[in-house]
């Protein structure tokens, strides 16, 4: 609920995208590591305290007084000298939480009270931080750093920040509902779990059934050690334990995508086909389009001739409403004439190809505006041209 209250008060809210290290305790609003100097004119830092007035539980008021409490030594100016102009009294009080105020301060706006709780907290904060600032000019109150972050609501292990300072938190909504399925994590589908667990998808399904080996090294997100390729993981028990961290539902299936197991993919709101068997690829797309699930088939062609490397990236779209043009995009037989089966090193390209996948893939949500609704790109490495085709008519 905390977290909730914060993201939707437009006061908190801002303190937070600034870099505040707020935190709300038993109906307190806690602003953590604010700069200050003591009577020796060294640099401190305490936490202003206030009450928290609230019109729900998930909305700010207005603050009730201009007052609040300080928890640290006395603060001082840069010659040494007592804030005596905000200190109205010095005392030793117990907060909740095991937190413990020492001095109440006093500074009223002209107009008798703050407007709202950025500008009450941010006054302080700046009367305080100021005179550190004249020892330290680099000190600052806003360390973008969380604190006893826990939403259970949220996707997200801590709050996305990115998001709320870019009001854009609206449009993050759009993938709520999404569960997400990525078939294959050796290059390219490992860059397009990295792009779609920074959204607020409801899950993201792995299925991969392979370890990872050296060369998965140096076509994917991140760098693995010796020790950890040593112990031949599965690569999508390797992933999901590192995108946990960010997102709470990364659901691993350490399997390949059969016939045997088509059925998994039921329930899936979109899917991303991210292997190298035009074989396998027909079969995944068949069933997907039985079970009327949209998906993004992703693909490189890359050759070496006269010692450069040529090819394209392709990203081929298929939704309910238009699939028509995927028996001309996507073959149904493999081939040997294309050099990534042997594990070229060409990270970038798979960089590039999830990006324009996932990007497709928000244009769909209606995260991105989509004017052509293309079905079909392709990148050129020779001329780096992209071609947008199979437009919806």
């Amino acid at each position: 609920m905390s977290q909730q209250l914060i993201s939707r008060s437009h006061d908190l809210k801002r303190l937070r995208d600034e870099g505040y290290e707020i935190q709300i305790n038993g109906g307190q609003l806690f602003a953590h590591h604010i700069p200050y100097l003591n009577a020796q004119k060294e640099i401190k830092y305490g936490i202003i305290v206030t009450p928290l007035t609230l019109v729900n539980p998930t909305l700010t008021g207005k603050p009730h007084d201009h007052t609040v409490h300080f928890c640290g030594e006395t603060p001082c100016d840069k010659n040494g000298n007592a804030l005596n102009a905000i200190i109205n009294s010095n005392n030793l009080n117990e907060l909740k939480g095991g937190y413990y105020f020492n001095h109440y301060f006093s500074s009223k706006p002209p107009s008798g009270n703050y407007p709202d709780f950025y500008e009450k907290i941010n006054t302080y904060a700046e009367i305080l931080s100021a005179q550190a600032r004249a020892i330290d000019s680099t000190v600052t109150a806003k360390t973008f750093k969380i604190i006893d972050y826990k939403d259970d609501s949220s996707v997200f292990n801590y709050p996305d920040t990115n998001a709320s300072r870019a009001n854009i938190m609206a449009l993050n909504d759009k993938f709520k509902t999404q569960q997400i399925g990525i078939i294959g994590l050796g290059g390219t589908g490992a860059y397009i779990l990295d792009l779609v667990a920074k959204t607020e998808v409801a899950e993201i399904h792995l299925f991969d059934g392979d370890v990872l080996h050296v060369h998965n090294a140096f076509r994917s997100p991140g760098a693995l050690s010796t020790n950890k390729l040593n112990t031949t993981p599965k690569k999508v028990r390797y992933y999901a334990s590192i995108y946990s961290r960010m997102h709470k539902f990364i659901k691993p299936h350490s399997l390949y995508v059969k016939d045997k197991n088509l059925r998994l993919l039921k329930g899936l709101s979109f899917v991303f086909i991210c292997v190298d068997s035009n074989v396998v690829r027909a079969t995944i797309i068949k069933k997907l389009k039985a079970l009327k699930i949209p998906f993004i088939d992703v693909g490189l062609g890359v050759n070496e001739v006269d010692g450069t490397l040529v090819g394209q990236v392709r990203v081929t779209t298929g939704t309910v409403d238009k699939n028509d043009h995927i028996h001309k995009r996507i073959g149904t037989e493999d081939t040997d004439d294309n050099d990534y089966t042997t594990n070229i090193q060409i990270a970038d390209l798979n960089m590039l190809n999830a990006a324009l996948a996932v990007i497709k893939w928000k244009k769909l949500a209606t995260f991105y505006q989509d004017r052509n609704e293309e079905h079909n790109t392709t990148y050129s490495i020779i001329t780096s041209q992209l071609l947008n085709e199979d437009v919806t008519t």
